[in-house]
């Protein structure tokens, strides 16, 4: 075989997209850490997945409509920091088949090149031992075969075992792989494609029917990535004002006269933020008397950015809004109806909504996190995070929901960055800013910090600067037996994960939790808060919390139900 035509192509892409996902579950087990949110398997196939639907589609397939459905669809469905590497390795070979009718070697080492660079530019620290090096190999053995044969099977072989190789040497790249005796996920399920689309090639038996997509596609393999509004619908609205001010200090305000105006908050409402900065104290609190607070926080000083919300009344609105949205669509339905039958019919449309300066989007997971996230602003939320990254076109969803001028992404994890960044530049008419928070503690912090009146640079500088403050611990159990960070791991273990890696591992949930804090309080630690996992008893998380202050009184400690799946706790220090 010297030559493939679209139709060969549009095979073998549909039969390496089959070979990912046969493999998935074997490739999320490669995780480094043994904790049950392994997901590159999954990412990458919902990835490939997105464009396999588009690449079925095509009946009468050429390069150029082939090159517009991998790269298009794979961009869109991108998940995960592997989807996304994924979808810019597909968009680089795409780029360079796009113009033509045949692929001859020639074309395949170049594309595969291009493929390898636009990946590449797309990481902003690419870190070798990873799936770029695996693509970057491959290119480079792809332009040494060129002089050697114009047979394209053999040359697939020959790229192929060399992908294994690089692939087989990535642990000795990356010393926390070799650790974990294990090689890098992305890059094993990069071979598992090409695998897949060699054997297209050899005319193997495969089914490549490829399901259409479903409604709930976004909820599938353990993802819930489905945008939702953060206002919870059905809430019942215990405390009806969302009250927000900035006190200007003018006078003595330590950490006593902070906890004594929390504790007072806290006997008037709920969902209380109090940030201090030098003499600017912002504060955020949910209350049925918004003069208590604001009587309160005039004994320190004069108030500035005033903010009342009256919530029950925006329930009722956005109530009878979404029951006009219904009629209106049905009566969109009805008049094309009619329509038919009659030649004609128009509706009305609803009165736009004002377009704001400034908006929130915020991913994350569990009914806890919903509503602190709702209640410092956040115009819609994501659910997503661990074990269900949600993809680009989520993202893309999301910002098309908020109505503003700016609108800023917190990802809340390392793992989704990538996509919202991706997302970012497809996005249109608005200048969108992710801001690249790796934990929902983090998100919380940025938002918090955010100045109305700042640029948008300034703000994300501002509150990039106030998440580096922010330490996460997250608290869940072992899959299985491996040493990460010179610490032997049994499955089932309870493990305490920091920033930088595992910081306790034991038998109990809440002794690991307390060592876990312990590693990351010191001397100027000044607030610790907890957010207890769905898994966990309010009795359970008081206990804890009892525990955690007879340890550190001189901190201020907080307390909340996050509701997430999987991890007990997480906790913040700053």
């Amino acid at each position: 075989m010297n030559t493939i035509d679209a139709k060969t192509l549009q095979k073998a892409f549909l039969a390496g997209a089959k070979g990912l996902e046969a493999k998935k579950e074997w490739i999320n087990e490669l995780n480094v850490f043994p904790v049950p949110d392994g997901d590159t398997g999954t990412n990458m196939t919902m990835t490939i997945m997105s464009a396999a639907r588009e690449v079925a589609a095509i009946e009468n397939p050429t390069m150029e409509n082939l090159a517009k459905a991998i790269s298009s669809g794979s961009l869109r469905g991108a998940r995960g920091n592997s989807g996304v590497i994924l979808s810019q390795l597909f968009r680089g070979f795409t780029k360079e088949i796009k113009p033509l009718q045949e692929i001859t070697t020639t074309t395949l080492a170049n594309a595969f090149v291009r493929a390898a660079e636009t990946a590449y530019k797309a990481v902003m620290k690419p870190k070798e031992g990873t799936i770029l090096t695996v693509a970057k190999g491959m290119a480079d053995k792809a332009v040494e075969l060129v002089t050697e044969t114009e047979d394209i099977i053999e040359f697939a072989e020959k790229v192929i075992a060399h992908g294994d190789y690089v692939l087989s040497q990535t642990p000795e790249m990356l010393p926390i792989l070799k650790q974990a005796g294990v090689v890098d996920s992305g890059g094993q399920g990069l071979m598992q494609v090409m695998k897949g689309c060699l054997d297209g090639l050899l005319g193997k038996e495969t089914d490549l029917s490829v399901e259409p997509k479903r409604a709930e596609d976004g909820q599938a393999e353990g993802s819930a990535a489905s945008g939702q509004k953060a206002a919870l619908e059905e809430a019942d609205i215990k405390f009806g004002y969302c009250t927000e001010f900035i006190i200007n200090v003018e006078k003595a305000y330590g950490d006593s006269d902070e906890r004594e105006f929390k504790t007072y908050l806290e006997s008037i409402g709920d969902s209380i933020v109090v940030v201090s900065d030098d003499d600017v104290v912002k504060v955020h609190v949910h209350t049925n008397d918004p003069g208590l607070a604001i009587q309160k926080a005039l004994t320190y000083g004069s108030l500035s950015r005033m903010k009342i919300d009256n919530m029950r009344e925006e329930h009722r609105e956005r109530l009878i809004m979404d029951a006009g949205k219904k009629a209106q669509e049905q009566n969109v339905q009805d008049s094309g109806r009619s329509g038919e039958e009659a030649g004609g019919g128009k509706t009305q449309d609803m009165p736009p909504e004002t377009r704001k300066e400034y908006g929130f989007i915020a991913v994350s997971v569990g009914k806890g996190f919903g509503e602190i996230f709702e209640g410092i602003g956040t115009d819609y939320l994501i659910e997503g995070g661990q074990t269900m990254n949600p993809s680009t076109e989520d993202m893309l969803n999301a910002i098309d929901k908020v109505n503003a001028d700016t609108v800023y992404i917190l990802p809340n994890n390392s793992n989704i960055i990538l996509a919202a960044e991706q997302a970012a530049s497809l996005a249109e008419d608005k200048t969108i800013v992710v801001v690249p928070s790796k934990t929902v503690p983090q998100g919380i912090t940025a938002i918090i910090n955010f100045v109305p009146g700042l640029s948008p640079e300034e703000n994300k500088a501002a509150m990039m600067e106030e998440m580096s403050r922010v330490k996460t611990g997250q608290i869940t159990y072992a899959v299985r037996n491996t040493v990460i960070d010179d610490k032997e791991i049994r499955e089932g273990d309870i493990m305490g994960i920091g920033d930088g890696g595992i910081l306790s591992v034991g038998k109990s949930v809440m002794d690991t939790a307390l060592d876990t804090l312990k590693a990351m309080v010191d001397e100027e630690s000044e607030l610790i808060t907890i957010y207890y996992g769905r898994d966990i008893a309010d009795g359970t998380a008081e206990k804890f919390l009892e525990r955690v202050e007879e340890a550190y009184p001189n901190c201020e400690i907080e307390l909340h139900s996050g509701g997430q799946p999987i991890y007990y706790y997480l906790m913040s220090v700053e």
